[in-house]
């Protein structure tokens, strides 16, 4: 079954308390625009021009904190049928590889999210085909906004840093997508953690085991219960 995740560090409960408190604000956000619309197209034939964007980002957002999320409790899916066939020392050796290999994966997507978002926020994107050798010389696309989003005015202060002084009408695309790198770097922190997890023998596997067969055991016991 998953594990629920205790932080051992102030840092990791600072960090653990702000990706929870991040998905919770995101299924709330999506729900109550998702509603509003409803209401307003269907009570009054009109509607939030931004909702569907909007609720497109949050998704967006809400699926890449979800990934490194169901990393940290031991929440992916795998099938460990050929796993179980070695023994305990062996099924470690190959979850450790299987953790490296992760990892590795995680890095990647790392670099791209990162030479994805850069050029949208006026930074560089790097050089080298599978790993960063350095910082390529991108062209500066901060100026690219989203299709309905408006801009907020209190965020006018960016305009000078941003984009050479002009003003905005749509939220800047840069804004968004830096869910990007920074999913990737959170999903690149978690599988390290899952990793030593492994490593220290606090953990057996990345994935969760038998949840079916729990979870029908535990339907069993409520039944008997009753």
């Amino acid at each position: 079954m998953a594990h629920a995740y205790v932080a051992k560090t102030a840092i990791g409960r600072i960090v653990n308390e702000i990706e929870e408190t991040a998905i919770a604000v995101l299924l709330g956000l999506m729900t109550i625009i998702t509603f509003i619309n409803v209401v307003l197209r269907y009570g009054f034939n009109t509607g939030l021009i931004w909702g569907l964007e909007s609720v497109t980002f949050l998704f967006a957002w809400l699926v890449l904190f979800g990934v490194s999320y169901t990393v940290k409790v031991t929440a992916q899916l795998g099938v460990d049928a050929v796993i179980n066939l070695f023994s305990p020392s062996v099924r470690r050796v190959l979850a450790l590889i299987a953790g490296a290999i992760c990892i590795l994966y995680a890095a990647f997507l790392l670099k791209g999210a990162w030479d994805y978002w850069a050029p949208f926020a006026g930074l560089d994107a790097t050089t080298g085909r599978w790993f960063p050798t350095g910082f390529a010389n991108t062209r500066d696309q901060a100026w690219y906004e989203v299709i309905d989003i408006p801009f907020p005015e209190w965020l006018r202060w960016i305009e000078p840093i941003m984009n050479e002084g002009e003003a905005y009408e749509k939220l800047p695309r840069f804004i968004p997508y830096a869910m990007l790198p920074f999913g990737m770097a959170l999903l690149l922190f978690r599988f390290i953690q899952a990793f030593f997890r492994v490593w220290r023998g606090d953990a057996t596997s990345l994935i969760v085991s038998h949840e079916a067969e729990d979870d029908i055991k535990d339907v069993q016991h409520m039944n008997a219960g009753n």
